[in-house]
């Protein structure tokens, strides 16, 4: 499957300043906004269908997107370690290594755009640490990378 413009968050900002979020297919979200205007979003990280008002803002973002930007937005429920916590999203970027890690290897029906943000989560955090470390070092780390 081409994940290359499979969507991660599939937002909507009013004119307000108010933000909608569909985060699942039939997720209906709608507002009245303070300019008397109704604004509606839906259809998760599946299609986008939303109010055509004209001032509202599209903040949809994909796997294309700039990893900066996939990592803010996108968003995995999580009950905690032991599963008995209330359900709390977590922001790509805050999510420990080792969740991204659990979840990949654990959650076989994970949507694939997910899976790809994770996946190039994981690649990312690789490259921080690979520049943080001595030139030295790297060498190791390359040999151990690709052996």
């Amino acid at each position: 499957m081409n994940t290359e413009f499979m969507m991660v968050s599939n937002r909507l900002r009013t004119p307000d300043g108010t933000i909608l979020e569909s985060r699942h297919r039939h997720d209906y979200k709608e507002y009245l906004d303070a300019n008397g205007k109704t604004y509606m979003l839906d259809g998760g990280l599946s299609y986008v269908r939303s109010s055509l008002n004209g001032d509202e803002e599209h903040l949809t973002v994909t796997t294309s997107s700039p990893h900066e930007l996939i990592r803010e937005y996108t968003l995995w429920g999580t009950y905690g370690k032991d599963g008995n916590q209330p359900l709390e999203y977590k922001q790509l970027k805050d999510m420990d290594t080792a969740h991204i890690q659990a979840v990949l290897d654990n959650v076989p029906s994970i949507n694939p755009a997910i899976a790809t943000a994770m996946r190039a989560e994981l690649v990312y955090r690789e490259s921080i640490r690979f520049v943080k470390i001595q030139p030295r070092q790297r060498v190791e780390w390359l040999r151990n990378l690709f052996p």
